[in-house]
């Protein structure tokens, strides 16, 4: 289920460019890119290929496989859509997020990490579900010893920081969640969402 209405809503047509992203436009957040060596897409290549299939005023963020994009038409299956064609593009299948760059301003604005531990050994982290199922804010990710910590669900996102260590850092996260929640999400560093929304 998808709040706030189908994805024709959430994910309309966009008429208007400029350098700064509409709030209306799109971000397509890819799993496991470019990470430990697979699934590698150069950043020019991951652009043009969603030029080919029709949007506009692509950009792409960072190496981690973050685009932002307008969409000519409405299409209430767009992540389907952007899945299929990067896979004719790249060969392999690739797992897609999407969100509007308006709702990853409102998580921004709703500082999910207020009160939160913070110091130059611990990162903040978002994970993206496609879809946002309303039981998921009741989620309990079981506790993990490695230095991961959940700080809030939602139903679409889930909030955590991890404390760095010897032999602790984001991978431990990704395998933390994937345990607990399997691979139908991605994750990226807060300051990537910070970066995309700025």
């Amino acid at each position: 289920m998808v709040e706030g209405g189908g994805l024709e809503n959430r994910f309309p047509v966009i008429r208007n460019g400029g350098s700064n992203p509409s709030p209306s436009a799109i971000v397509a957040f890819l799993r496991g890119v470019n990470v430990g060596g697979h699934k590698k897409i150069a950043m020019a290549a991951l652009k043009s290929a969603f030029e080919s299939m029709g949007f506009r005023n692509v950009k792409t963020i960072l190496a981690s496989g973050n685009v932002v994009f307008e969409v000519p038409d409405r299409d209430p299956h767009l992540g389907q859509t952007v899945g299929r064609g990067l896979e004719k593009a790249f060969g392999f299948p690739v797992k897609v997020v999407l969100r509007t760059v308006r709702e990853l301003r409102i998580l921004v604005a709703s500082d999910p990490f207020k009160g939160a531990p913070s110091g130059p050994d611990i990162k903040f982290y978002v994970t993206f579900f496609a879809t946002r199922t309303p039981g998921r804010s009741r989620l309990r990710v079981p506790a993990s010893a490695k230095g991961v910590r959940i700080i809030r669900v939602t139903p679409g996102e889930i909030f955590s920081t991890v404390t760095l260590s010897p032999g602790v850092g984001t991978p431990d996260l990704m395998a933390h969640l994937d345990k607990a929640l399997g691979d139908a999400s991605t994750t990226r560093n807060w300051n990537t969402i910070i970066k995309i929304t700025g």
